[in-house]
């Protein structure tokens, strides 16, 4: 019985801590946010490793795609 009673405060205090940080607990994010966080890194992957050109034509092909 004990057991279970020190789950649920673990589970409470988590729940706590997640909320704290401004999560919200479905785990979903706007699209926009989601691009907006991947594309600086996106970026520099790029120009690090040179596939600058690889990577303009890739997100032609996606334009495109997404303007039919």
């Amino acid at each position: 019985m004990s057991d279970t009673a020190a789950r649920t405060m673990v589970r409470t205090r988590g729940r706590r801590a997640y909320a704290a940080f401004g999560t919200r607990s479905s785990g979903t994010r706007h699209p926009l946010v989601a691009t907006a966080m991947v594309l600086p890194l996106a970026a520099l992957l790029a120009v690090v490793f040179g596939g600058w050109e690889a990577v303009v034509t890739q997100a032609s092909s996606v334009a495109v795609m997404l303007g039919r």
